[in-house]
């Protein structure tokens, strides 16, 4: 089957903007909804988030999804009812698996923690939504910095529920047909997407060139079907880019 790839840009993304929150949706999400555009794969969810200080989403359930967020710029708070607490920062994994159900709050209030006025100011993150492949499991919760292996180059993966990544992962996620890979793309760094049935390529920051689609700027995402290892290659200023493999898609 030959590689198709799908180019979504940042301009072209849902908006939703309030006093706190400027949030842009990779997909359907919330009151915005195109029936045509409702996950890719196994990706239901991914939201480009800027909270601003003191701000942030207060107390909300959740149930049978995993929410993997990975910070940006500034800190975010985690608290939820089964006692896990965080504050996540740049490099830093970290996946909720709402289980049975679970209710949690995002904050953007870390300096009350930590008492460094640097983090008075917005934090901007990416959080993605994907199905568990068993309903009705107990919730959980799963971090860890991976900035000493971001800064070795190449992809790492941040999160997978595949046994072939079982040694290399850095936290698990429950569905074993998907993974998300991460790298900071040096200037003029190439590597090449996985090979698999569908890959969602994100560009969190700077800009790349993707094999067969051209330039792809901060914001910009492709949707690739039958993934064939298909070549990127860092900007003038390199890149921050979230890669999803999945080897299955919903029905």
């Amino acid at each position: 089957m030959t590689s198709v790839i799908d180019v979504r840009r940042a301009g072209e993304r849902f908006h939703t903007r309030t006093n706190w929150l400027d949030s842009k949706h990779s997909f359907s999400f919330s009151r915005h909804w195109d029936p045509a555009n409702t996950h890719f794969g196994l990706l239901l969810v991914s939201n480009d988030d800027t909270v601003a200080p003191g701000t942030g989403f207060d107390t909300h359930p959740h149930r049978d999804m995993e929410i993997i967020t990975w910070v940006l710029d500034g800190a975010l708070v985690h608290q939820d009812s089964e006692g896990h607490h965080g504050i996540v920062y740049p490099g830093l994994a970290q996946r909720m698996s709402a289980g049975t159900g679970i209710l949690h709050s995002e904050k953007n209030d870390s300096w009350t923690l930590t008492g460094d006025p640097a983090h008075r100011n917005p934090v901007h993150f990416i959080q993605m939504w994907t199905i568990p492949d068993t309903a009705g499991t107990v919730p959980g919760y799963e971090q860890l910095d991976i900035n000493d292996q971001l800064s070795e180059g190449g992809w790492t993966t941040l999160a997978s529920g595949m046994a072939k990544h079982a040694q290399q992962r850095a936290i698990g996620v429950r569905q074993k047909h998907a993974a998300l890979h991460v790298t900071r793309l040096r200037a003029g760094e190439t590597l090449e997407t996985v090979t698999a049935p569908f890959a969602h390529l994100h560009v969190a920051r700077g800009e790349l060139a993707l094999e067969g689609a051209g330039l792809l700027s901060q914001g910009d995402t492709a949707r690739i079907t039958a993934a064939e290892g298909q070549r990127i290659t860092g900007g003038p200023e390199g890149a921050e880019v979230l890669m999803w493999e999945m080897t299955a898609a919903l029905g």
